[in-house]
């Protein structure tokens, strides 16, 4: 396969991984140890991850680990889908509106 090929097929999966995280608007999380699943607004849609917004005194943050991997169900308008999910990164804000949240990175690693 040539360069430009091999450009494009990277630059199609890339542009198709961007359109279903777009789709979704919501993620549900369901931890053990938890009585309830937790649902969030995504927040931030990057090429290879969402964001969600979770309070600093919200009871899940304290289940939440940096590098877990937990199977949480995304919701669009049209339809739902659980996706296995790796927590990549579990950032506090210190600024502005959003003081006294985290953003909590996550990163799709495989659709069921």
């Amino acid at each position: 396969m040539d360069r430009d090929a091999v450009i494009n097929e990277f630059s199609e999966e890339r542009s198709g991984r961007l359109k279903t995280m777009e789709k979704f608007n919501s993620v549900e999380i369901s931890l053990k140890g938890l009585d309830l699943p937790y649902q969030f607004k995504i927040w931030d849609v990057a090429t290879e991850s969402v964001g969600v917004l979770v309070k600093e005194e919200s009871t899940i943050l304290p289940f939440l680990n940096e590098g877990d991997a937990l199977d949480m169900k995304y919701y669009s308008v049209d339809s739902t889908e659980n996706i296995l999910t790796v927590i990549q990164h579990i950032t506090k804000n210190d600024h502005g509106r959003l003081k006294g949240h985290y953003l909590v990175g996550l990163r799709f690693i495989e659709a069921r």
